[in-house]
C-alpha cells in the first residue's frame, strides 16, 4: 500500500465514510488534519478513576471494570433494559441499555475498558444511557506484565456524539501506520537548541506513547512546530506587503483644517499614533498598523485624520464595521467631526446590505465615481458590486469580528491601499505576536479629559436574590435624574432560544463566553421588556427594545431616538457593544452577566459615563461564588484597566475568542500553543523565523517549512494573503 503523506486526502486514508464523519465532526480534510487533532489527556489501564465527582450533565470518558449485568422486561411497554453496573473500586455506575440483549455477551463480569457518555441521574445514583465504551482485549491484557498493564497510557482525543475518543484511536492507529516520510518544519539548528524531537517521532509519542514519559517531549516539540510555523506565515505576509509600492499619500490643507477646527486638544497618545499614521502613509510599502485603544480614547479621531491625508490626493478611504448599528454611528460620528465645512467636501456614504435598493444604488454610484471619500459599511463593502474609483486605505473597526481573508478582499478592491485596523479589545503582547503579527501595533493609553468616569457592582443573586428588584428601583432612580440607561440582555427571546449542543470531551478546555451550565438564557430582551412594561417605577419612561434582527432602518431610527434623548432605558442585546455613544447614558444593567466573556464585559459598561455624567454598570449574575463564571464578572468590577482585564481574561479562559477563530486558516490551526503560558517560547520562536526568512526569504532550502505552512493556511486564505 501506498503511505499516506500530511497532505494526502483524508478519504484515500480511511475511505469516505470515515472521512465524511470526520469532516462533519471536526472539518479534517487531510491526513494533517487528524494527526493535528491530539489527545486532550491519557488515561491508564490500571487508572481507577473516582466516580464520586463525575459531573451530572457532563460528557466524561472514564476507565471502569465491569461488577454485574441484568435484564428486566419494560412495565409499560414492550422491551427489556439492560442494566450494567461499573466500578472504579470505590463507587458504582450503571449503564442503560434498551432492548439490547446481546450486549451482555460483552459486558461480563471483570471485563474492563473504557466507558464514555453523559452522566445522568436516576433515583439518586448516577448513570449513563446508551453509553460508548471499548473493552481490553483479553488476549492482549493477558500478554502484558502487570506493570505495562499499568502504565501504558491510553489517549482520550477530544470527541462528539458521532466520533468517540476511541473511534479516534483506532483511526490515527491505522493512519500512522501507513504514513510515510514526515518533513520537519523546524532547522536543523533550532531543534537541537531546543533539544526537540523529529517531526515523525513527536506524532507517534503524542498518539500513542510507550509510558507516560514521552508524552510531554512530544507536546513540546509540537508546540515549536506551531509557534514556528505561525511565525515565518506571519512574518512571510508582512514581507510579501513591504514588497509592494504604495500611493504616497501627503497631509496637506484638509488636514489642517480639521486640526484647527477641533474643540480640544488631542490627548499624546492621540498625537504620537498620528504621527506614525503619517509617516506610514506617505511610505514605499502600503501601512498595515493596529491601534489599539480603550473605549473612548479617539480611535475614530485618529482614524478619521488618516482618511483626511488620503484624501488629500483624492483617494477614498472604506471603514468596514462589524454591525449596521455602528456603521450608522460611524458615519453620524465622522460627519459631525468633519463639520459644516468638510463634510459637504468629502461626502460621508454610507453603504449596507439592508438599506433600499433605490439609497443603496445611489450610495454604490457615489463610492464607484469617487465622488464620496470616506465610505462606511457593513459586509456589503465586500460585495462584488462595489467598486471604488481610488481606494487608498481601508479602515477595519473590531478585527475580531472579521477574518483576515475580509480585510484582505476589501484591500482587493484597490492598487495596494494602506490599512489601518482598530480595536478598543486590548491585546496582551504575547497576543499581538501571535495573532496580529503581521500588523505593526500602536496603543493609546491616555484617555481624553472631562470623562466622569464608571462605577462597576456585582448583583449576585445566588447570594441576595432581592437586589433583583433594587436593580431595576436604581435604573429608575437615575432616569428621574434626568439621565438614561441601557439594559443588555444575552439572547432576544429566552423563550425561543434552544439549549446548544455541547461537544463531548470537551472538559479540560477553556471555557467559553457562555455560562458553564449551558443553561438556556432566562432573561432576553422580549421578557425585560413585558418586566417593565408591569413594573411600577416605569409607568411613565419609554422604554424600548433594540436587537439585530430588527429591519435596518428601524434599528437606526431607535438608535437616533436614544441619541436625541426620545427614550429613557433601552433593552438590547450586545448590538450596543461597541461605538455607540450617548453621552446622557449614565447606567447600564447587564443581565447574566456571566454568560458574556471579560472583555465583552469591559466593552458594553464603555457605553456609560462617556460625558460629563458619572457611570454606573450594575453586573447581574447568578453565578455561585468561586465559579468561573462569577470569577469573570468580579474581575470586571475589580478594575477598569481594559489592558489588565485582558490578562485576567487570557488567566481565565485561556485563549477563546481573544484570538477569535475567523483570524486565518494557521491561527485556528493552534492545537497546543497557549498564548499565556507559552509566550517566552513563541518569542524565540519569532527570533528563530526571522532569522530563516532572512537567509532564505522563498525557504527554497526549508521545504518542510514550507510545506507546513501550505498545509496550515487554507487555499482561500493563501489567496487572500496574495492579495495584501
Amino acid at each position: 500500500m501506498a503511505a499516506f503523506t500530511l497532505e494526502s486526502r483524508l478519504d484515500g486514508a480511511v475511505g469516505g465514510k470515515t472521512a465524511t464523519a470526520l469532516q462533519r465532526a471536526f472539518g479534517m480534510k487531510s491526513v494533517g488534519d487528524l494527526l493535528a487533532h491530539y489527545p486532550r489527556r491519557y488515561a491508564r489501564r490500571g487508572e481507577l478513576t473516582e466516580i464520586s465527582s463525575l459531573p451530572v450533565g457532563e460528557p466524561v470518558t472514564i476507565v471502569a471494570e465491569v461488577r454485574r449485568a441484568s435484564e428486566r422486561r419494560m412495565q409499560n411497554r414492550k422491551g427489556s433494559i439492560l442494566e450494567v453496573i461499573i466500578s472504579d473500586g470505590h463507587g458504582e455506575l450503571s449503564l442503560t441499555f434498551f432492548n439490547q440483549t446481546w450486549r451482555m455477551k460483552d459486558l461480563r463480569p471483570g471485563r474492563r475498558g473504557i466507558f464514555a457518555g453523559k452522566v445522568g441521574e436516576y433515583r439518586g445514583s448516577k448513570q449513563l444511557t446508551h453509553p460508548d465504551y471499548e473493552l481490553f482485549e483479553d488476549e492482549q491484557t493477558a500478554r502484558m506484565t502487570a506493570e505495562a498493564q499499568a502504565n501504558l497510557p491510553i489517549a482520550i482525543y477530544p470527541a462528539t456524539s458521532t466520533v468517540a475518543s476511541w473511534q479516534l484511536s483506532k483511526i490515527i492507529e491505522l493512519v500512522l501506520g501507513g504514513l510515510g516520510p514526515v518533513p520537519d518544519p523546524l532547522p536543523d539548528e533550532l531543534r537541537q537548541r531546543f533539544g526537540l524531537l523529529d517531526a515523525r517521532t513527536a506524532l507517534e509519542r503524542i498518539h500513542r506513547p510507550d509510558v507516560p514519559e514521552q508524552v510531554e517531549p512530544a507536546r513540546e516539540t509540537l508546540r515549536m512546530h506551531e509557534a514556528f510555523v505561525l511565525q515565518v506565515a506571519l512574518l512571510q505576509q508582512r514581507q510579501a506587503v513591504r514588497a509592494m509600492s504604495a500611493t504616497s499619500r501627503s497631509a496637506g490643507s484638509l488636514l489642517e483644517r480639521f486640526d484647527a477646527s477641533l474643540p480640544f486638544e488631542r490627548t499624546p497618545d492621540q498625537v504620537s499614533v498620528g504621527e506614525r499614521i503619517a509617516h506610514d502613509l506617505e511610505g514605499d510599502w502600503p501601512m498595515n498598523r493596529l491601534v489599539q485603544g480603550e473605549v473612548g480614547s479617539g480611535k475614530t479621531l485618529v482614524a478619521l485624520r488618516a482618511m483626511l491625508q488620503v484624501a488629500q490626493s483624492g483617494g477614498q478611504s472604506a471603514l468596514i464595521a462589524p454591525t449596521e448599528v455602528l456603521a450608522g454611528q460611524h458615519l453620524r460620528s465622522i460627519a459631525r467631526m468633519l463639520g459644516p465645512q468638510l463634510a459637504p467636501e468629502l461626502i460621508p456614504t454610507l453603504l449596507t446590505g439592508q438599506m433600499a435598493a433605490a439609497e443603496r444604488r445611489k450610495a454604490a454610484l457615489r463610492t464607484a465615481s469617487g465622488q464620496s471619500r470616506i465610505v462606511v459599511g457593513t459586509h456589503a463593502l465586500l460585495s462584488d458590486t462595489t467598486t471604488f474609483a481610488d481606494l487608498g486605505l481601508v479602515v477595519v473597526d473590531e478585527q475580531h469580528r472579521f477574518g483576515v481573508e475580509q480585510r484582505e478582499s476589501l484591500r482587493a478592491k484597490g492598487a495596494a491601499p494602506h490599512a489601518l485596523v482598530l480595536t478598543a479589545t486590548p491585546i496582551p503582547r504575547t497576543v499581538a505576536m501571535t495573532v496580529f503579527g503581521d500588523l505593526d501595533v500602536s496603543t493609546i493609553r491616555t484617555m481624553p479629559a472631562g470623562r466622569a468616569g464608571i462605577e462597576t457592582f456585582v448583583a449576585p443573586l445566588a447570594e441576595k436574590p432581592a437586589w433583583f428588584s433594587r436593580v431595576w428601583d436604581r435604573i429608575a432612580e437615575e432616569v428621574g435624574k434626568g439621565h438614561q440607561a441601557f439594559v443588555v440582555c444575552a439572547a432576544i427571546d429566552s423563550e425561543a432560544t434552544k439549549k446548544a449542543d455541547r461537544v463531548d470531551d470537551t472538559a479540560d478546555e477553556p471555557v467559553e463566553d457562555v455560562a458553564e451550565e449551558g443553561a438556556r438564557t432566562r432573561w432576553g430582551v422580549a421578557q425585560v421588556v413585558d418586566l417593565l412594561s408591569r413594573h411600577p417605577a416605569f409607568a411613565s419612561l419609554r422604554v424600548m427594545p433594540l436587537h439585530g434582527k430588527m429591519p435596518s432602518d428601524e434599528k437606526d431610527a431607535i438608535m437616533q431616538a436614544f441619541a436625541r434623548g426620545d427614550i429613557d432605558v433601552l433593552v438590547a442585546t450586545t448590538v450596543v457593544e461597541v461605538g455607540v455613544d450617548v453621552a446622557n447614558a449614565s447606567t447600564m444593567a447587564i443581565l447574566e452577566a456571566d454568560r458574556f466573556g471579560v472583555s465583552q464585559l469591559h466593552q458594553l459598561r464603555g457605553r456609560v459615563g462617556r460625558g460629563g455624567v458619572p457611570g454606573l454598570c450594575l453586573l447581574v449574575t447568578e453565578a455561585p461564588r468561586g465559579t468561573p463564571a462569577r470569577e469573570r464578572v468580579d474581575a470586571v468590577a475589580a478594575t477598569l484597566d481594559g489592558f489588565a482585564l485582558a490578562e485576567v481574561d487570557l488567566e481565565l479562559r485561556g485563549e477563546g475568542d481573544v484570538l477569535g477563530d475567523a483570524q486565518s486558516g494557521a491561527r485556528s490551526s493552534l492545537r497546543l500553543l497557549r498564548v499565556v503560558h507559552d509566550a517566552d517560547l513563541i518569542a524565540e520562536a519569532r527570533v528563530a523565523a526571522e532569522a530563516v526568512l532572512e537567509q532564505d526569504p522563498a525557504l527554497v532550502r526549508h521545504p518542510g517549512l514550507a510545506a507546513a505552512i501550505e498545509r496550515r493556511v487554507s487555499m482561500q486564505e493563501r489567496a487572500a494573503l496574495s492579495k495584501s
